[in-house]
């Protein structure tokens, strides 16, 4: 039998430490299309940090399954974050290509991420900008779209989403911002909550600011045209 160079064994553990990998990744996706989501790397980092700088941290989320969360919220994170969300398989392409033309043109860059490519960051990634971190989000954006119903991946979503300062979950943003449970969201403190998404630690939704007021406008108007809550009954 002919004996392999160390240069091939080195090569053969590598790729088949790699698909191991790959294979592990996608049963942790298969899983979670069941189960509840109680931390992610999102939250741990928010811990450490807070303890870093010697400060406090009341943190909170509260895993809700999707028939204890109000369809306004559902609605309002969809129109104020990914209005194909129903349609795409994962990616905004469109959105995807306007962002590089304004990076390229030296404009201010914005998020193209889609709801599920959110889902993929928050829940098996860790924060921050790097060529290795957007292939693996778009690894497991693939693989939750082929694994998931739609409805579960906006379930994730609003339940690890952050909504302000120790605040994760709409169901934690919910009580902490309004008192109550988010199955009783109202239209108008769904759009409140989803207004700060772009920002949580940034923009408040207790005093809210001209800029957070505005755009909890845009989005009730865009809540209305995508037809309400009648736009979930496909997901």
């Amino acid at each position: 039998m002919e004996r392999r160079s160390p240069a091939a064994r080195t090569l053969r553990a590598a790729a088949l430490a790699v698909l191991a990998a790959a294979a592990v990744s996608v049963v942790a996706v298969l899983a979670f299309r069941w189960l509840p989501v109680p931390m992610t790397a999102f939250m741990i980092g928010e811990r450490l940090a807070t303890r870093a700088a010697d400060q406090s941290l009341d943190q909170r989320q509260n895993w809700v399954p999707w028939e204890r969360i109000s369809p306004h919220a559902a609605v309002a994170v969809i129109a104020a974050e990914d209005q194909k969300f129903p349609a795409h398989g994962g990616f905004d392409f469109s959105a995807i290509e306007q962002a590089v033309t304004d990076a390229q043109r030296g404009r201010r860059l914005r998020g193209a991420s889609t709801i599920s490519q959110q889902v993929a960051k928050n829940l098996f990634l860790w924060s921050g900008q790097s060529w290795v971190r957007k292939g693996l989000e778009a690894w497991f954006t693939v693989w939750i779209e082929l694994l998931w119903p739609k409805q579960r991946i906006l379930e994730v979503y609003l339940n690890v989403a952050q909504f302000g300062r120790g605040t994760w979950g709409v169901e934690a943003a919910s009580r902490r911002y309004f008192g109550k449970p988010a199955a009783k969201l109202t239209r108008h403190e769904a759009a409140l909550l989803a207004a700060v998404l772009p920002s949580p630690t940034r923009y408040r939704v207790v005093n809210p600011g001209p800029w957070v007021r505005q755009r909890q406008q845009w989005i009730l108007g865009q809540m209305h045209r995508l037809g309400g809550p009648a736009l979930l009954e496909d997901l």
